[in-house]
């Protein structure tokens, strides 16, 4: 998703005079919509399944960090002690 300067950002002026028109662009380009108040970037506006995708993709890179903390510590072992374990402490058979 690559932003276009002269068409993604935009100043909240400009979304209150012109709402419908940044959100067809928004739901027609599917590329966020950089939003300013004093020519500083203040907001970022978004269709929704973008959204949910990204916020899909943060949860997911949240719940590897720790996984990979963990490998990096050396908090790790075979794969088939775990098995073992695991099946023992369900009683799974085989």
């Amino acid at each position: 998703m690559s932003l276009n300067p002269s068409e993604d950002i935009r100043s909240v002026t400009d979304l209150k005079r012109n709402t419908k028109e940044i959100l067809s662009q928004v739901h027609r380009t599917k590329r966020p919509v950089v939003l300013t108040v004093n020519g500083k970037a203040d907001a970022v506006l978004m269709d929704t399944k973008t959204y949910e995708r990204h916020l899909k993709a943060a949860n997911m890179a949240r719940l590897l960090a720790s996984g990979e903390d963990d490998i990096a510590a050396g908090r790790t072992r075979p794969i088939r002690s775990f098995l073992k374990q695991f099946k023992h402490a369900r009683k799974v058979s085989r």
